[in-house]
């Protein structure tokens, strides 16, 4: 790895005056672009509005996404994009492999969008002339290193909005707010045989990927009864093949006073997908699965306590969220949200009890009697 240690020496000697010499706007549209997100399956969704508005608005630019294998398992399909997968799980052998591939090939501009020494000695071996990456600010890891162009630093966003703010550095204002994340024939298939448009579905995916974002298993249960009792819906439990996500499944169904349809652990993402594009509404904390509804039109009451709603909720559910995080803050810290780092966590393994069965089952009678603007960022 040794144009590695030299790539590294050489970015920490970039100062502000070379920074400016590659200052976007383009003057014409990138020939060939790239786009550098590995992971999470949320944050891949959350990128795919700003996918959908490169191509919109450049349409004769060719795209490349370095992309993790599961994230490509949900949208290696799009069309239009060559995805070259990062296989974290082969270890020096991933960066080995992204340098075989793109031996030989330079782009016009890198979008360095993920913040982890290991997408950012990805980076090193994708040669490009812009290479744009976080404000420093958020360029956690070191990765201003490895960047020679930072996006604006405003006070605090939405990661959906701090993505958008790459293609804004390169000049575009316009917002195509579209995922159109392809759903297979089988898929498809499979989420009409199990889940028939008849029946109004609420789905809740319980379980976030970090423990403390979890609500817990008797809330969920006295949740899903009251859809059933109160609104006829059938209710149908999705997640994981994690040993936790099996487990509140087991105990949610145990729970409840009603039968409700446990496909934990019994999806691929595609899936998924297309069974939460066929529920009427979705309960889910801070998950991948709560902005994968998102992607396919479907509001989402978000379990918000030990992460700010304002920064990482479903971005188009912002009248549905449940929001005990400013009291599970200033308990934690003595200080409200306002007073303290964007984006702070409550990694207490009680926050989220904070939230009630009232404050959720409130949300979802007004998300299912329409009373409001509808989805809306």
């Amino acid at each position: 790895m040794k144009r590695m240690e030299s790539s590294i020496r050489n970015r920490s000697q970039v100062d502000e005056d070379q920074r400016a010499l590659f200052t976007p706007p383009l003057k014409t549209p990138p020939c060939r672009l790239c786009l550098l997100r590995l992971s999470a399956v949320g944050d891949v969704s959350h990128m795919l509005p700003v996918l959908r508005t490169l191509q919109a608005e450049w349409p004769e630019t060719a795209i490349t996404w370095v992309i993790g294998n599961l994230e490509h398992a949900l949208v290696g399909d799009i069309p239009g994009v060559e995805f070259i997968i990062f296989d974290k799980q082969r270890r020096w052998r991933a960066y080995r492999d992204l340098q075989r591939i793109l031996a030989g090939r330079r782009f016009d501009v890198l979008l360095h969008m993920q913040v982890s020494l290991r997408a950012s000695l990805a980076s090193l071996l994708i040669r490009a002339d812009l290479k744009i990456g976080f404000d420093a600010t958020r360029a956690k890891d070191l990765q201003w290193l490895f960047t020679n162009i930072r996006i604006a630093s405003p006070p605090r966003q939405h990661v959906v909005d701090s993505f958008f703010a790459f293609a804004e550095t390169l000049g575009i204002r316009q917002r195509v707010l579209r995922w159109d994340i392809p759903i297979t024939p089988t898929a498809a298939q499979f989420a009409a045989e199990v889940l028939p448009y008849h029946e109004p579905a609420l789905v809740i995916s319980p379980c976030s990927s970090k423990s403390y974002r979890n609500w817990n298993v008797q809330g969920y249960a006295q949740v899903a009864d009251y859809a059933i009792e109160r609104h006829g819906m059938r209710v149908v439990l999705t997640g994981g093949p994690s040993a936790i996500e099996r487990r509140y499944g087991e105990e949610i169904t145990a729970a409840m006073k009603h039968p409700a349809l446990n496909l934990i652990g019994h999806t691929d993402l595609k899936q998924l997908l297309a069974i939460l594009a066929r529920a009427r509404a979705v309960v889910a904390p801070d998950s991948g699965p709560a902005h994968l509804a998102t992607s396919v039109g479907v509001p989402v009451v978000g379990l918000y306590a030990a992460t700010n709603p304002d920064r990482a909720r479903p971005y188009l559910s912002a009248d549905y969220v449940v929001n005990r995080y400013p009291e599970a803050v200033r308990d934690k810290y003595g200080k409200m949200p306002a007073d303290l780092p964007w984006g702070i966590r409550v990694r207490d393994s009680g926050a989220m009890d904070r939230i009630t069965v009232n404050d959720v089952t409130t949300v979802l009678d007004r998300l299912l009697s329409g009373r409001t603007a509808g989805m809306t960022p």
